[in-house]
């Protein structure tokens, strides 16, 4: 099946294909309906418990905030991530053509960088959030006011595109070879540069600058933010403000654990490290199952969302 369906995409341009074969876990195929079910159930999950974040963060007063409000974003940003990724993905592993077109290819890229950079900055500007929340109180909804919040968005957004319209044009400038197999799930650029029958050396420069700017300088400031977090909460005599400090933290904390370890491993790690298949399965761990704890997580250790959400229930179901 994979020789006809090279036969089917093999274009007369090398370099612009008629569409690429995606080899997911072809060579796992006792896997492969395993993993068919569960991120079945792990996208509905995804799905409902990021649309329950939104609807809660907006229909509740109280949740009206700039952490809910970045949080909403959050939820928005994992809903728009998985969706670009998981259907073709359950497509593809349910059938026996693991094919992509060259055009759901560029979008795909486009869309998995553009998100998952915005996701690294968003992350920060929460981290930024949780900062002027504990460590100056005082001038708290002087410097988060509802004009500077969208500001702070606009830019995740617009620079985690910027980024990811620069990368993909590089990517689709290279001369494909002529096999159009790409071992991974999804269009994803280290998996495409690794098909490219030309010296890549100027692309993988790039990359690596894309990311310090986008991964390493991020998550810098982010610990940054938590070590002066962590100093100003030591400092408070109160054993349940810290402990309340702490809780509120402590779930942005673990995502962004979650989020910036799975994304190191994929694009920072070694090339030696670890094999494909490994690869594979860190970068379902960040695109399919990260997306999905992100509710469950903030749910958890949070008692105003689980409050919020046991009253929109109860007004739904009364």
């Amino acid at each position: 099946m994979l020789i006809h369906n090279l036969k089917v995409l093999k274009g007369t341009n090398a370099s612009k294909p008629a569409g690429f074969i995606l080899l997911g876990f072809s060579d796992l195929p006792q896997v492969e309906w395993i993993l068919l079910a569960l991120i079945s159930i792990i996208y509905i999950l995804t799905l409902m418990g990021n649309t329950a974040i939104i609807l809660v963060s907006y229909l509740n007063p109280k949740l009206h905030t700039p952490m809910y409000f970045f949080l909403s974003n959050l939820s928005f940003l994992d809903l728009c991530f998985t969706t670009s990724i998981v259907p073709q993905m359950l497509w593809n592993i349910k059938g026996p053509e693991k094919t992509i077109s060259y055009t759901g290819c560029v979008i795909q890229l486009y869309c998995v960088l553009g998100l998952g950079s915005t996701e690294c900055i968003l992350l920060t500007v929460m981290a930024y959030d949780r900062f002027n929340a504990i460590c100056r109180p005082l001038h708290y909804c002087v410097i988060m006011h509802p004009k500077r919040l969208w500001q702070l968005t606009a830019v995740a957004w617009i620079s985690g595109f910027l980024e990811s319209t620069v990368q993909t044009t590089l990517v689709f400038q290279l001369s494909l070879c002529s096999h159009h197999r790409v071992d991974d799930f999804v269009c994803e650029e280290p998996a495409l540069i690794k098909i490219a029958c030309i010296d890549t050396t100027f692309l993988e420069n790039e990359l690596s600058v894309a990311c310090v700017l986008y991964v390493v300088l991020p998550l810098g400031l982010i610990l940054v933010s938590y070590g002066c977090i962590v100093r100003s909460v030591l400092r408070i005599k109160s054993a349940e403000v810290r402990r309340k400090a702490f809780g509120t933290c402590g779930s942005h904390l673990i995502v962004v654990v979650l989020f910036f370890g799975t994304i190191i491993c994929v694009y920072i790690q070694p090339k030696s490290k670890y094999t494909q298949n490994h690869s594979k399965f860190l970068t379902l761990f960040y695109t399919v199952v990260t997306p999905s704890l992100n509710p469950l997580i903030y749910t958890l250790r949070n008692k105003e969302v689980k409050t919020a959400l046991k009253r929109l229930l109860s007004r739904d179901f009364s």
